[in-house]
């Protein structure tokens, strides 16, 4: 039975979150950083493959506006460059996720202003639990 990989997109770092095999749980699972187009898909097949991922959640940032931004437009690029993956994307919207994440990390004394690493993470389990939730 496969996981879903949520993948919270970023300039500097992409955060990742993961479910248990039964899709009822996700859980912050890793960052990588964006180096580069190469490096993304060498890491995220190396993912799916190791954790077998059936389908990849993205995050996408819509405006306060319900608008689209220069970032949401980012995050479509790349989920065309990662089809070549070979599984079902999916986006869930993820507004105010990151800052649902930090109020989190805080609320357990975790500070916030040098682990943005945990943020993204955290944010990419924030919007995958709403994407299971609402497909359960």
């Amino acid at each position: 039975m496969g996981r879903i990989l949520g993948i919270d997109y970023g300039d500097v770092r992409i955060g990742l979150a993961l479910t248990d095999p039964l899709k009822i749980i996700a859980s912050p699972f890793r960052t990588i950083q964006n180096r580069n187009n190469d490096f993304i898909i060498k890491e995220l097949d190396f993912i799916i493959n190791e954790k077998k991922i059936e389908t990849l959640v993205i995050g996408l940032p819509i405006g306060l506006n319900s608008q689209e931004t220069i970032q949401t437009k980012k995050v479509r690029l790349f989920a065309d460059l990662i089809k070549i993956l070979g599984i079902p994307i999916y986006f869930q919207d993820e507004r105010l996720s990151s800052i649902s994440a930090k109020k989190s990390l805080i609320i357990q004394n975790i500070k916030t202003g040098s682990n943005k690493s945990m943020i993204d993470k955290a944010a990419a389990a924030i919007f995958l639990q709403q994407f299971i939730d609402t497909k359960n």
